[in-house]
């Protein structure tokens, strides 16, 4: 079987949006989504809180994914994007179709992939501790993202973050407490100048 033959489990697609968090907010990307995620985060944007059982999963074809492509970067999101054991392939196909590739993880599951993708690491150890952030992320991601909401979520990182101060570190606030979580990252920004604010920026222009 050819590398464009394999399949993946898709929760969803869509093309010629905008990246709304992190380090490349505002940039031109496609998204695959790709399906499943145990972890189980109360606030999941795309319903996986309870495991997401019911929501859609189609097996589709790397070279299908490669032919509705519309923009030079693609997120792959999920879900958790890390349990697919096909991931790698996907990323390599992205790549030599001329593509940047953006990752999307909790960093609860670890794998070798293409050092040119980019990762963004969103742990969610304080949420589920049965779901540690695997070691090797935090010197193989590009940038960290921390959804705050009751501005003790940073804790448990610390010691990370700092051993690694290249890392471009964003904290978001969670959507459906804006005006609270907001206030708290201002205060946490004064403490750590370094950091950033990320604001969910396709949620207010209303696109994906």
């Amino acid at each position: 079987m050819s590398i464009l033959e394999i399949k993946l489990p898709i929760h969803e697609t869509f093309q010629s949006t905008v990246q709304g968090e992190g380090y490349w907010s505002g940039t031109l990307v496609d998204f695959i989504r790709l399906s499943g995620c145990p972890v189980g985060c109360p606030w999941c944007d795309t319903g996986y809180a309870d495991g997401g059982k019911n929501l859609p999963r189609v097996e589709r074809p790397i070279d299908e994914l490669l032919g509705e492509l519309k923009s030079p970067r693609v997120v792959i999101s999920g879900g958790e994007p890390f349990i697919q054991k096909h991931l790698p392939e996907l990323v390599q196909a992205l790549l030599d179709a001329g593509k940047k590739v953006h990752i999307e993880t909790s960093g609860s599951f670890w794998q070798e992939v293409s050092p040119e993708a980019w990762i963004t690491l969103s742990p969610k150890q304080h949420i589920n501790p049965k779901y540690p952030v695997q070691p090797q992320f935090w010197s193989r991601s590009n940038e960290v993202k921390i959804v705050i909401e009751t501005g003790r979520e940073i804790e448990l990182y610390k010691e990370h973050l700092s051993a690694h101060p290249d890392l471009y570190v964003y904290l978001q606030p969670e959507w459906n407490r804006w005006s609270k979580s907001l206030s708290l990252i201002l205060q946490m920004l004064q403490e750590k100048p370094d950091y950033k604010l990320s604001l969910q920026t396709h949620k207010y222009i209303g696109v994906q």
